[in-house]
Order: C-alpha cells, then sequence, then structure tokens
C-alpha cells in the first residue's frame, strides 16, 4: 500500500479522464505537475483562425496556419464560384450577441423594467400574431415510409420521419408540391426527357444527412436535387440518392451564410423550391436572404416556393434578422429583440407538465408577476426567473418565438410571396412545431 502511495506521489497530479489515471511524468521540483501540466508554465492556447473548433499554441500560431489540415479545405472552398464570404450575413459591421450576453443583459435589469419587458412582449404578441393553425398532414404519398416498408436500416427515428411527412404534405396541400405524374408537373404525356426538362429543383437547406429529400425524392420522384450543409456527415442518404440515376444530386458543404447560389452552374435558369427542417436560429433568415436577397441577379433559378421548419429561436441574432421594420413598427429595439430571443428558450428547456399546445395561449397570464414584485428585493431576477412556474415560462416562451417567425411571415407577404405560419406536428411529436411555408404569387 505504501508503495503505491509513494509511485503516485512520483507522478505528475495532472488527472487524464479518458485513461482514468494521473499522468505518469515526473513532475517538476517545485509544483505536484510536469512541464507539460503544470498550470504556471503552460502556453497559452488561441482558436485556430481558418478553423476555431480547435486550438493551438500562441507561439505557433505562424506556422500552424500555413500547414493548417483544414487550410486545403477552405482554400477548395472559397475557390467555388458560388463562395462569397458573408453573402447572406445582413449587417456585417453588427456584431453577434453570445447567450451569456443576452443572459446577462437581462438578469441586469431592475425588476420594474424586467416585469416592463415581459408584459410589453405580451402586448406586443397579443396585437400581431394569429393563432397559429394545426396542420399536421400526412400525405397517402408517404405512407409506405411510415408503415416501414423501406430499409430498416436507415439511422432515422420515427418522429423524424413524421415530421418529415408532414412538412411535404403541407407543400403539397399548399401546392408547392405535386404527386409523380400530376398533370401539374408534366402537362401531357410527355417522354421522360421532356418531362425532366420541366422539373422543379429541390435545394434543402441545413440538410443534415439528407433524409427530409431522400424522403421527398422516394415519394414525389424529386430528380434534381441540392443539399447544403456546412457539417461533414457520416449515414448520409447520398449513396441511396445516387444509386437512382433518375436523381441529379448535388451536395454543396458550405455555410448558408457564404452561399451564393448565383454561382451553382447547374441551377442557373431552374425554378426551384427551397426546403429546410430544423433551420436553427438564424439559418432560416440567411435562407430567405440566400434564395431572395438584395443580392441575387438576373439569369438566376426562380424560387417556386418554400417550407421552413423554423428552430432555436435563442440563437437569433439582430444582424442576420430579415425584418427589422417590423420590429421598429411594433416598438421592438435591438437590445429587446435580444432578450426575446433569449426568452424564447424558456419554451423548450424544461418539464412543462404538459403536452397540451394551449399552453401557447396569449392570455394565460404569468400569475406569479404580483407575488413576485412583492418580496423582488430578496432574490433578484434570477429569483424572480426561478420562482415562475414552469408552464408559464413556457408559455412565454412560445410567444417569443411565435413573434419572430411572424416577422419573417411579414416580409415574405411583402415581397410578393402567399405564405403561411402553421403548427406542422402535435406538441407531444416536437414543441419546435413551426413551419413557415410561401409559393411565389403568380
Amino acid at each position: 500500500m505504501s508503495g503505491e502511495l509513494e509511485t503516485t506521489a512520483s507522478r505528475c497530479h495532472f488527472w487524464l479522464p479518458n485513461k482514468r489515471r494521473h499522468c505518469a511524468n515526473t513532475p517538476l521540483p517545485s509544483s505536484v505537475y510536469c512541464g507539460n501540466h503544470n498550470p504556471s508554465s503552460a502556453p497559452k492556447r488561441v482558436p485556430c483562425p481558418i478553423d476555431p473548433s480547435h486550438t493551438v499554441l500562441q507561439d505557433s500560431l505562424e506556422l500552424h496556419v500555413k500547414r493548417c489540415p483544414f487550410k486545403k479545405q477552405v482554400d477548395a472552398l472559397e475557390a467555388k464560384p458560388y463562395y462569397s464570404k458573408s453573402i447572406n450575413a445582413g449587417d456585417s459591421n453588427e456584431p453577434t450577441v453570445s447567450s451569456a450576453d443576452k443572459r446577462g443583459s437581462i438578469h441586469r435589469l431592475s425588476t420594474s423594467d424586467f416585469w416592463g419587458l415581459i408584459n410589453k412582449i405580451k402586448s406586443v404578441h397579443s396585437s400581431v400574431v394569429q393563432v397559429l393553425r394545426d396542420s399536421y398532414l400526412v400525405p397517402e404519398s408517404c405512407e409506405k415510409w411510415l408503415k416501414g416498408q423501406l430499409d430498416k436500416s436507415l439511422p432515422y427515428q420515427e418522429k423524424h420521419v413524421v415530421q418529415q411527412a408532414s412538412i411535404l404534405g403541407n407543400m403539397e396541400s399548399f401546392g408547392i408540391l405535386q404527386k409523380e405524374n400530376n398533370d401539374a408537373i408534366a402537362g401531357t404525356e410527355n417522354s421522360k426527357s421532356e418531362v425532366r426538362k420541366n422539373d422543379v429543383a429541390v435545394v434543402e437547406f441545413g440538410a443534415g444527412r439528407g433524409y427530409l429529400t431522400q424522403m421527398l425524392a422516394d415519394c414525389y420522384s424529386a430528380r434534381k436535387v441540392f443539399l447544403i450543409e456546412r457539417r461533414s456527415y457520416k449515414l448520409k442518404a447520398d449513396r441511396s440518392l445516387r444509386q437512382n440515376e433518375s436523381i441529379a444530386l448535388e451536395r454543396l458543404r458550405i455555410d448558408i451564410e457564404d452561399l451564393n447560389l448565383c454561382g451553382v452552374d447547374s441551377l442557373k435558369g431552374v425554378p426551384y423550391l427551397a426546403t429546410g427542417k430544423h433551420l436553427c436560429g438564424p439559418a432560416t433568415d440567411l435562407t430567405i436572404n440566400c434564395c431572395m436577397g438584395e443580392n441575387r441577379k438576373e439569369g438566376k433559378g426562380e424560387i417556386k416556393g418554400l417550407a421552413i421548419a423554423t428552430c432555436c429561436h435563442h440563437l437569433c441574432q439582430w444582424k442576420h434578422y430579415k425584418n427589422k421594420k417590423f420590429l421598429s413598427d411594433i416598438g421592438i429595439n435591438k437590445k429587446e429583440f435580444h432578450a426575446m430571443t433569449w426568452f424564447s428558450s424558456w419554451a423548450v428547456d424544461g418539464d412543462h407538465s404538459s403536452d397540451d399546445p394551449s399552453i401557447e395561449d396569449e392570455a394565460k397570464p404569468l400569475k406569479v408577476c404580483e407575488k413576485t414584485e412583492a418580496h423582488s428585493d430578496s432574490g433578484g431576477i434570477e429569483r424572480i426567473i426561478r420562482s415562475m412556474p414552469a408552464i408559464e415560462r413556457a408559455a412565454f416562451g412560445f410567444m417569443c418565438k411565435e413573434i419572430i417567425d411572424t416577422g419573417r411571415l411579414l416580409w415574405l407577404k411583402e415581397n410578393e410571396f402567399d405564405a403561411q405560419l402553421v403548427s406542422y406536428v402535435p406538441f407531444s411529436i416536437s414543441p419546435e412545431n413551426h413551419l413557415l411555408i410561401a409559393k411565389r404569387q403568380s
């Protein structure tokens, strides 16, 4: 036993969690740690400017940048004709606000200002937001997916298949997606080549593994598809899609913020539908900008319709948001907008003790208000928030999400689109159940 203690004492005290033991190196004479792990002598590490997902020693930064393994990928991407740095980002001079900064700003409010902001947002919600229509539609075309008739090895969960099916069902119901061989697509009984010439392409933003597109291709025979995703995924649907000789597939690994659709040669002059399942935070605004922003040029493919399932509103940023005029008209400034995005996380951040969508009812008061105001000096904003019942926090979070999506909806309507905002799946399937759907007015 004494030998074991002696061995441990002679080792560096830095714990290696992956190996579940201490570092085996000998510690420095004046420290319990070795030279690699001694906090006082540890060199500073900084994020790599090429790919901030990893860090490097500050002293080696200049050398690392020249041989970073991600440099070739970045250089190859920047050489693409569809790459244009921050083309869809909105105001490039506007800083990004972190969730911690949003939270800090709210927690620094006085009690009266906090409740004033809460009541202002509730008043705005009651004046501008219409009750979302339930539109859970599972089309007949998708029944084979729901009944499990496809390859069981596909790595998807049932709840995701249901969401994908309802997105497509709403697209069909709204008139921007037609069944295979529908006269609206083919016009007449033409040859296969003539039909394909008139096909509408599908561009899926934030495509992930691409299973929304695979369902669309399987159930509606989409023949020209583009998958936009900045990350690399395993178990993608690409292999299955490429095995279908009638499908032309392109996957573009790029951030939506930097995507110039005018540079995609195979999309030039081709009408297309834009889709996206759970486009997190500002990705919805970036997608709208990408398809319909001021940077679009003549000769572009024309967007015919759009169906985006929004989510993660707490990540939204003022610099990206598409309808700042709407916010200005309802009296919401930049600071209040960022507070509203932070509040939106309340909709999905805990046990709401109910799967009833009626928790979104705008008339439901935050009953804790008067009680908490009376004792506000004892605990500050954090205490006030913790004392709110979870279901009432959730109701307020949904109000914030609906205001943000209503601004996007109104922007589409003001720009020659017939648009709707619907609840496309029950709350019990996913609380992130907003679908923004639009088609160009003829």
